[in-house]
């Protein structure tokens, strides 16, 4: 039972926090700017908590999905379900689980952000498909994470923002469509081999200059949502665009290991930015 126990541990990738980190900075920022500072403490620990149960279904989705695939690539062939430690059925139970999980948390919040909830489901059980259907499922990815932003608002109570939340959620976006690509780049070969689509086929030769292209885009739409705040969200914004670079600079080669750590450091860049934010919004 131990065992099974870790299996099911590591099938949720909790040992791999980068995911959490990744999906949790744009709800945070979500948070911060619907209200206008640090939220009520309640509201904090339910989107945190949902953060974690919602990347962990979805990493279960993922693998359940890539079964057939997982086994014949050297990084993913060691996955629980891959390796047949845990069976698919399993797999179904644990996301159904997580998802109730996910979901008596938002029903503590109000009828608008419960009602919200229902699509991020959708989009996390509908992610690992993507890349059966189109070249681009890190913009599906993307979508998935920055849905927390208008339900940020909503469990605040306050009137979606139009244009700031289509500038946050599209940041949101073409950030994850950057880092992916990234990640996608260490797998590129292999995800070739076996039939699956990603950004990193798609851009081809051109996948270093559409991912500055799409850092820049995201350091843009990024400085308009926070075009009202100081010197602290510019700093972090400064800082942001520094990680970029040292991206570039880690992923120049093209080669795997390069290619991860451009991918990892994207956890400092979403820092850099809602720590400028929560310094901007503090009230001290």
């Amino acid at each position: 039972m131990s065992g099974k126990f870790f299996d099911y541990l590591l099938l949720m990738r909790l040992h791999k926090p980068i995911g959490i980190w990744l999906l949790l900075w744009p709800t945070l920022w979500g948070l911060w700017f619907a209200a206008g500072g640090a939220p009520p403490p309640k509201v904090l620990l339910i989107f945190v908590l949902g953060t974690v149960l919602m990347r962990s279904a979805g990493c279960v989705i993922n693998d359940l999905a890539d079964r057939n695939f997982d086994p014949h690539v050297a990084r993913t062939k060691d996955r629980p379900i891959a390796a047949g430690r845990v069976t698919p059925q399993e797999a179904v139970r644990l996301f159904v689980v997580l998802c109730l999980m996910a979901f008596g948390l938002v029903t503590q919040l109000n009828l608008a952000t419960v009602l919200l909830s229902l699509p991020a489901v959708a989009l996390a059980a509908s992610y690992p498909y993507a890349k059966r259907w189109h070249s681009m499922p890190q913009a599906h990815l993307g979508l998935a994470f920055s849905w927390g932003i208008p339900m940020a608002f909503t469990a605040m109570n306050q009137p979606l923002p139009w244009l700031l939340c289509g500038a946050l959620m599209m940041a949101t976006v073409l950030w994850a469509v950057a880092y992916d690509t990234f990640y996608a780049m260490v797998d590129r070969e292999d995800d070739l081999r076996v039939g699956v689509k990603s950004s990193a086929i798609l851009f081809g030769r051109h996948d270093l200059t559409a991912t500055r292209v799409l850092q820049v885009a995201v350091l843009v739409l990024l400085a308009l949502a926070g075009m009202h705040l100081g010197v602290g969200y510019a700093a972090g914004l400064c800082v942001a665009a520094g990680l970029c670079v040292y991206q570039q600079w880690l992923a120049r080669a093209r080669d795997p290991a390069g290619c991860f750590r451009a991918f990892l450091n994207n956890a400092w860049l979403g820092a850099a930015v809602f720590a400028g934010l929560a310094f901007d919004l503090a009230r001290f």
